[in-house]
């Protein structure tokens, strides 16, 4: 239950991969796409699943045991990302509960919306595929400072014209915990996303943890009373 002395809940931002949005079995797909174009066996769907929220740079050092400095990575990259543009909304789709919890925020007058390090130009497609329509969107292209430091959810507060403590921001990764933290939001850690199975959920400092996506719908419902 919010304390006495919190801000009334104004707003819920979401990271977007692995805590709004199940995007793994695109990104499954599109790396062993690619490898498959380099002449290697699929790789198990959970090791891509658990890496997607590090971005396009971890899937290609994770496909192919590249780092960035190393030659023929660039081009890796750059072909994930083609193919990922090419089917960023096939096997896409909302966590289980979370189309309850964006029903239940718009009849409780709240706003929602996403702080997300992934890019614009995959990011607007992929809502506009799926049919969403938040708040407010902001993605590293709208910030000079990724998570976790605290801008993305400092503009995100400007742009619902609430304050960071009034925000709710929910995310599967220790960064997007810094985030909140640094931002002064009160936070919930997705325990159920894309986290490493070396990461330690408990260690992140986060406000909240849920293990399943249907439990932020009880946990929205104590911070409004």
């Amino acid at each position: 239950m919010m304390s006495q002395t919190a801000l009334p809940l104004r707003a819920v931002v979401f990271d977007l991969d692995g805590t709004l949005l199940d995007t793994a079995p695109d990104f499954v797909f599109v790396l062993n796409r690619l490898r498959e174009e380099e002449g290697l066996p699929p790789l198990d769907a959970t090791l891509i699943r658990n890496t997607v929220s590090d971005g396009a740079r971890a899937l290609v050092t994770l496909g192919f045991e590249l780092q960035e400095d190393e030659e023929g990575f660039e081009p890796l990259r750059l072909r994930l990302l083609e193919l990922y543009s090419e089917h960023l909304a096939v096997k896409s789709g909302l966590f289980p509960g979370i189309a309850g919890l964006l029903e239940f925020l718009q009849q409780q007058g709240l706003a929602w919306g996403i702080a997300t390090n992934k890019p614009e130009l995959y990011t607007t497609p992929l809502l506009a595929a799926l049919g969403l329509q938040p708040d407010c969107v902001i993605c590293p292209d709208h910030v000079s400072e990724r998570k976790p430091h605290a801008e993305s959810l400092l503009l995100a507060a400007r742009l619902l014209d609430c304050k960071p403590q009034q925000i709710l921001y929910v995310g599967d990764h220790q960064r997007d915990i810094a985030c909140g933290i640094n931002a002064g939001s009160p936070t919930v850690a997705a325990a159920y996303g894309y986290v490493h199975k070396d990461d330690d959920v408990n260690l992140w400092q986060a406000d909240h943890i849920v293990r399943q996506p249907e439990d932020l719908l009880p946990l929205v419902r104590q911070y409004i009373g």
